[in-house]
């Protein structure tokens, strides 16, 4: 049985087919779909929020530390003979 849409007061006469629901609406209340946005879709429950595991990866960030401990020991002994030196005796 065909449904009536009252368009009356509405910017547009054109009626559409929901892509999900494939029930008839008013041209104006059909979006594009969050994450398909090929897909025009009602607000009825039709309508999918933007899935953040779609979106790209976030960026690592580069964090230095401020005071650093630096590598080689500040008292000035070196802790042994240096690669490739000779033993004196």
């Amino acid at each position: 049985m065909p449904t009536f849409l009252d368009t009356t007061g509405m910017t547009s006469l054109a009626i559409a087919v929901c892509d999900r629901c494939k029930m008839k609406k008013p041209y104006v209340d059909l979006r594009p779909d969050g994450n398909s946005p090929g897909l025009r879709v009602c607000g009825d429950g039709c309508w999918d929020t933007l899935d953040p595991y779609r979106l790209a990866a976030r960026k690592t960030e580069r964090i230095n530390l401020r005071f650093a401990r630096p590598d080689t020991p500040i008292d000035g002994d070196t802790g042994g003979i240096p690669y490739g030196g000779k033993v004196l005796e």
